[in-house]
């Protein structure tokens, strides 16, 4: 049956952030978020929270944004929710962090959330699914049509090597250094339909693709096709789903900056009549790799032949391309934040310096949450000025 793309404004843009549920003293994940949900739920309809909800364990929860026109509003509807559940979490001992894994915590040591979709997605999926203890950063920007998602995911996969490099995350799990800028990548890309996408050639192969795949028995709804970048019908997006959880609001709304110019560009180069550019599989691939193990260190493939290009060089090169485009977005400082992460260093940049100075993966928690708290408390005071 044929899908329906419920077409969105222009560049509309809804973020969601997973946050790991942490003990303050200890630094480990606790399982509490039930606990957390149904106090902060309990004024709200069906005493469930519109804005923050469960994810597959009891350490996670996820923080998601209404429909927003412009970053600066997306920040502030995160921040907003961000500071409700960091208040109920405190007052039991609870912190959040922003990582794309736990540097420590097991996921032998974590308990599922309730609900049949979280039970028959761990019976179907098995071993993936239980270690699946992730934490990312989602980025929906509205799109008009079905076609233009499309030819915008495909244009959109060749960049997602920088969107993952820019919120890598999670060099260390299991108490150990990966020797990988996202250890979470790789974790996540154990589960079916994961992974970048294939290339379409349009809405009406997508909907033959997903008939396929729920013929063959693969997936029961679209909801199960986890790409790196994906066309969502239901909200009328195209939903960037390759970035690490970010330790930081200022990081994520950068990284949604980012992919709001993006998508907008597309769209302008499509009403131009103006072919947007497609990268071959084998350079994506390869790409996405050299992200996950290099972060933003990494040397990327440009072209056919095999040249290559510092990744910073081509990040400062994109941002200077699409500053007009964020000019008329009104996110020229989040957009010009993406170059902040690449002189300060990507989190897991942080973290390896953090530990040559002595610190231990305890104390990464620690500077992580402490990351998220500083971060909360400049929303504060912009929110009270």
């Amino acid at each position: 049956m044929a899908l329906e793309f419920n077409a969105s404004p222009r560049a509309s843009l809804g973020v969601e952030l997973e946050l790991g549920l942490v003990d303050i003293d200890k630094g480990g994940l606790v399982c509490v978020a039930s606990e957390i949900l149904a106090e902060i739920g309990a004024e709200h309809p069906d005493g469930e929270h519109p804005r923050i909800k469960h994810e597959l364990f009891e350490s996670t929860v996820e923080v998601i944004t209404g429909v927003c026109s412009t970053v600066a509003e997306a920040r502030a509807d995160l921040a907003a929710s961000i500071i409700e559940l960091n208040d109920a979490a405190a007052q039991r001992g609870v912190g959040l962090i922003g990582l794309g894994l736990h540097p420590f915590t097991s996921w032998h040591e974590l308990t599922r959330s309730p609900g049949e979709r979280y039970q028959q997605l761990v019976e179907r999926i098995a071993w993936p699914a239980r270690r699946l203890m992730t934490h990312g950063l989602h980025v929906h920007v509205g799109v008009r049509s079905g076609e233009k998602a499309i030819a915008i995911v495909n244009a959109l996969s060749g960049y997602l090597p920088l969107f993952l490099a820019l919120s890598a995350s999670s060099p260390h799990w299991h108490g150990q250094d990966t020797g990988l800028a996202s250890a979470r990548t790789k974790v996540f890309e154990a589960m079916p339909t994961t992974g970048l996408p294939p290339h379409l050639s349009g809405w009406d192969e997508f909907n033959d693709f997903l008939d396929s795949l729920i013929t063959a028995g693969s997936i029961e709804t679209v909801r199960e096709v986890w790409w790196d970048v994906r066309p969502h019908p239901g909200f009328g997006t195209v939903e960037l789903r390759m970035c690490d959880a970010t330790p930081t609001i200022r990081e994520a709304c950068a990284l949604a900056a980012l992919a709001q110019c993006i998508v907008q560009w597309c769209d302008d180069e499509m009403d131009a009549g103006r072919a947007l550019p497609e990268t071959r599989e084998w350079i994506r691939r390869e790409n996405k790799w050299r992200a996950a193990r290099f972060g933003t260190d990494a040397d990327l493939v440009i072209d056919n032949v095999g040249h290559t290009r510092p990744l910073p060089e081509v990040i400062n090169q994109l941002v200077a391309d699409l500053t007009p485009v964020a000019q008329r977005l009104e996110c020229v400082s989040e957009l010009h934040d993406v170059i902040t992460i690449l002189n300060q260093g990507a989190s897991y940049e942080r973290q390896r310096r953090w530990l040559a100075q002595g610190a231990t993966l305890d104390d990464i928690v620690a500077y992580a949450r402490r990351e998220l708290l500083e971060d909360i408390a400049t929303e504060r005071v912009g929110s009270d000025s």
